[in-house]
């Protein structure tokens, strides 16, 4: 299997530590998804380290980034996304002596560009653009979060993932944990899609049910052996890439090729893809002078992929009265001529009928689970996310 997981290469690094260093927590941080050098899954990681030597951990370190990540520079790694340039791996890993956190770069880390000048200046850094990743990941003030167990497969593993069904079946039902089924489908979202050396992750609202789930699903008879795991705290499904969200009156609606919708508003563009499910096929339908309310990011071109949406106006469906005597619609015979039945020839005053239309008012919705973006917390699982979106 292809080497370079971010995840992977922290849990590999964690095993190799000296006697005299202690782990704390683990982190991964989603960050911005469309930064120029990306990885595949937009994500850093940090561990908290704890050791009396200090000078001998950074000789360590040197030696570890030396002989270990240093070689995955370069590395292309492949994505089920074919449309989406991938850069050759350039790994980062920084250093700080004392905890630090910064709640505003973090935030512009989650919405911007952001470059290494930006950034406070490690007590060590080896390494690229990676960098940028991870004092990102160090910043991280934590004022919410959840939980993901990963467990990696064994490098000899065959392609073909083995999972217990009932294992994940039981994971499911389990209190505290979420996105682990994508119920439109019928499919689990337990394991990645395409080339990974990783077999698992589950996420959980809180550390123990995380760490409940993954010995269930590693203690079942028919997953196959793994490397090892890890419990991570991450920004998942936590809405911070988030901010205000955006109203706009519709103007017009343009389905593009492939599915997707602009839809063109008072000020702003929001861009529904086809994948978001409920999302794009309400946006299709939407009409001029309708009132919607979204959040979602705002892209290099400058519009908003939606990933929460509710409708906060409707306007009417307009059309011509019936004819009373043959029932006929009336057409209009010129400005301020009346109406006409081409039928009969019965006539009157000029007018409209209007019809409500039928969509969702004021009703959050987002994307079916497996089109979310890791950051979006998830409506269905939390009732109080209705009010504070």
């Amino acid at each position: 299997m292809q080497g370079g997981c971010t995840t992977e290469v922290l849990f590999h690094l964690i095993q190799a530590l000296p006697e005299h260093v202690t782990t704390g927590q683990t982190r991964l941080v989603r960050l911005w998804p469309f930064a120029q050098q990306r990885t595949r899954g937009n994500a850093a990681v940090a561990v908290e380290l704890n050791t009396e030597d200090e000078e001998g951990l950074l000789v360590f370190l040197d030696n570890y980034w030396r002989n270990s990540i240093l070689p995955l520079k370069g590395i292309v790694q492949t994505s089920q996304h074919s449309d989406r340039e991938q850069f050759p791996s350039d790994p980062g890993m920084v250093w700080f002596s004392e905890s630090i956190s910064d709640p505003d770069i973090y935030r512009k880390g989650l919405r911007q560009e952001i470059n290494l000048q930006q950034l406070p200046i490690p007590t060590k850094s080896w390494g690229g653009h990676g960098r940028i990743g991870a004092t990102l990941a160090v910043l991280w003030p934590v004022r919410e979060s959840t939980f993901e167990a990963i467990a990696w497969r064994e490098p000899s593993a065959n392609e073909l993932r083995q999972l217990d069904k009932h294992a994940i079946e039981h994971i499911d039902q389990m209190e505290g944990t979420f996105l682990c089924r994508d119920d439109r489908l019928g499919n689990s979202l337990l394991a990645p899609r395409g080339v990974s050396p990783v077999l698992f992750g589950i996420r959980a609202w809180k550390r123990d049910v995380a760490m409940e789930a993954l010995q269930v699903l590693l203690d079942a008879p028919n997953t196959e052996p793994v490397i090892g795991s890890l419990v991570f705290e991450t920004n998942q499904a936590t809405n911070d890439h988030l901010d205000y969200s955006i109203e706009g009156r519709v103007e017009r609606i343009e389905v593009l090729r492939g599915g997707h919708t602009v839809i063109h508003a008072s000020e702003q563009r929001f861009l529904a893809f086809k994948e978001s499910g409920q999302i794009a096929t309400i946006s299709q339908q939407l009409h001029e002078g309708d009132v919607i309310e979204c959040k979602g990011l705002v892209a290099p071109d400058n519009s908003i992929h939606v990933e929460f949406m509710r409708i906060q106006e409707l306007v009417p469906d307009k059309h011509r009265p019936s004819c009373p005597t043959c029932n006929k619609s009336m057409t209009s015979m010129g400005k301020h001529q009346g109406l006409r039945c081409k039928k009969c020839g019965f006539k009157m005053d000029d007018g409209w009928v209007e019809t409500p239309r039928s969509l969702p008012l004021k009703q959050w919705i987002q994307p079916p689970a497996s089109s979310r973006r890791h950051l979006a917390k998830p409506l269905d699982d939390d009732s109080s996310i209705q009010n504070n979106l």
